[in-house]
């Protein structure tokens, strides 16, 4: 899944873009979650840019788009999760946040608005490398769902003995590890072994 992201103001702007039903043959307003506006896109991000007044920030809303492999069809759970997962690593938690889903050609893709503004410190939300940070969870969602990755997501320096299946990520995943690590510590066990209990053995000691 293709994460793009960008800092922006001009409210008005955004809603009528992400509202558009020109362009798009389906157009749903999914949440507004933690907005005093909690019925219309157009007055919830326009209550955000009231609030960004009391701030010298310009570019109050980050706006996220979420797009999926063209031959799959995600449902709205797994475009929900990837959204969190964005948001956790953005550090936008409990931030104002609007969802809107867009369908064209039978096809779904969705966009998130977060205010950027803490209410209670009037600060906004500094998000610094927030490019690399969405690069990388869109190559977990790829690995994760066992999507094919585009090749302008894969990382050169990655292009080594190295690499991982979904099956090894999953597993690394779930040992909290690094998933190369991993693959690194199946290889130098299968090299040393000359049978499948001695290789069960192996693997043993590595963790």
């Amino acid at each position: 899944m293709i994460l793009k992201g960008s800092q922006r103001g001009n409210a008005a702007k955004l809603a009528r873009h992400l509202m558009n039903v020109k362009d798009n043959e389906h157009v749903e307003l999914h949440e507004l979650r933690g907005f005093v506006s909690d019925e219309q896109l157009l007055d919830a991000l326009l209550e955000a840019q009231a609030i960004a007044k009391g701030t010298r920030c310009q570019q109050h809303l980050f706006s996220l788009s979420l797009n999926p492999p063209e031959d799959e069809r995600v449902d709205v759970a797994t475009f929900e999760a990837a959204i969190e997962l964005a948001e956790q690593r953005l550090g936008l938690e409990e931030h104002p946040r609007a969802i809107v889903f867009h369908e064209k050609e039978g096809r779904r893709h969705a966009h998130a608005v977060w205010s950027r503004i803490d209410s209670e410190t009037m600060t906004a939300k500094n998000l610094p490398f927030f490019k690399r940070r969405l690069l990388e969870v869109s190559k977990e969602l790829y690995l994760q769902h066992g999507w094919d990755m585009p090749k302008g997501l894969i990382d050169q320096s990655l292009r080594n003995p190295l690499n991982f299946t979904r099956a090894e990520w999953q597993q690394a995943k779930r040992a909290m590890a690094d998933p190369r690590v991993v693959k690194a510590m199946f290889k130098q066990a299968w090299q040393s072994s000359d049978n499948a209990k001695t290789l069960s053995s192996v693997r043993i000691s590595c963790w």
